[in-house]
């Protein structure tokens, strides 16, 4: 997967993604944080990848996109757990 900073300080990102169903999950994680003060996607034309433009208050950006990555890979190592025991 690409990822590309488009825009970088401490409280306020734009990234590239180039893949829209990791952007929804991201925005969707993010939006759960306190410290977030906005997050959202866009795409500017079906062919061009999505951007996410996340704001913060209290942690950096990359602090808390790495807090909510942290946490989809939690959650994804359980259901696969679950899918393995049968669940």
């Amino acid at each position: 997967m690409k990822i590309t900073y488009l825009k970088d300080e401490k409280n306020e990102a734009e990234i590239e993604l180039d893949n829209m169903t990791i952007s929804e999950l991201l925005r969707e994680y993010l939006s759960k944080d306190e410290s977030v003060t906005f997050v959202a996607w866009r795409r500017d034309h079906p062919t061009k990848n999505p951007i996410i433009k996340v704001r913060t208050s209290g942690k950096t950006v990359r602090k808390a996109i790495g807090d909510a990555i942290a946490k989809i890979e939690k959650e994804a190592d359980k259901i696969i757990d679950d899918v393995k025991k049968g669940k």
